[in-house]
């Protein structure tokens, strides 16, 4: 078979298949992220802080994925300079004042000695009680464990009120760092949250928790499911605003913070 009919006609995979092929986008090449998903039902591009990622459902052929990228040139240049204006405080370097994103606010941070590495919020700002032999692992990690306490702090003072007129509770709450969601429901009941929301304002991180509630009642996005969050949330439509504002840098601010430096 030649080479051209090997890029038409592709065999159908059970994993995960990833490479990297160069485009040429205005004057620089980009590395862009092909991958194989056996999940995938179109061919999907996306672009994040991370870079540009390809998907390509199981019988999508190469030339295929190769065409769609031709036919989104402009908005994939379009996404990357909105990334490159995109406004993130400085990344934390260990030992140095920096700041905290939490909750809508950038707290100023120090750094004091302490036995193991731990965050508390004080009048202050931030403190990171760091250990002499801390490590770059070691501040994500310490950091990731913060943004998660913080996170189900919030959500417990919420979840009591809205319990009420529920058919029942969440089964479980996962904390998650995603994508594009802030959060999703699965069949049973299992509420999964981006931990992103805790780094921005409080009401919007409410409405998200509403949002995903009225989803025991409506698994659906039908007018009755809308009728659900605005009897709870009326103020639903700003915070989704919002989220069309900030979530990109919101999102992009965590994984600074929780990604290793280099």
């Amino acid at each position: 078979m030649s080479g051209f009919l090997r890029r038409l006609i592709s065999p159908a995979v059970s994993t995960l298949q990833r490479d990297t092929v160069r485009l040429r986008l205005e004057d620089a090449e980009i590395d862009v992220l092909r991958v194989r998903d056996p999940r995938a039902r179109r061919i999907k591009l996306s672009v994040d802080e991370r870079g540009v990622r390809l998907t390509l459902p199981p019988r999508a052929s190469l030339v295929m994925g190769e065409r769609f990228l031709e036919q989104h040139r402009g908005w994939l240049s379009e996404q990357l300079r909105s990334y490159q204006a995109t406004n993130l405080p400085p990344p934390l370097v260990i030992g140095e004042a920096g700041v905290l994103p939490l909750r809508g606010e950038l707290l100023p941070l120090r750094w004091e000695t302490g036995r193991y590495a731990h965050m508390e919020i004080d009048a202050d700002g931030a403190c990171l009680h760091w250990p002499s032999r801390g490590t770059d692992a070691t501040l994500r990690r310490a950091l990731r464990e913060f943004y998660e306490a913080q996170t189900r702090a919030d959500v417990g003072q919420w979840l009591p009120r809205y319990l009420p007129g529920l058919p029942r509770a969440p089964a479980r709450l996962r904390l998650k760092v995603m994508s594009s969601q802030w959060g999703s429901l699965a069949p049973d009941g299992s509420m999964a949250l981006d931990l992103a929301l805790v780094l921005g304002r409080p009401s919007a991180f409410e409405y998200v928790l509403v949002h995903e509630l009225c989803h025991l009642i409506q698994a659906n996005h039908s007018p009755a499911f809308w009728a659900e969050v605005e009897k709870r949330f009326p103020a639903w439509h700003a915070e989704r605003d919002y989220f069309q504002l900030e979530g990109r840098r919101l999102k992009a601010m965590l994984r600074q913070m929780l990604t290793p430096a280099g």
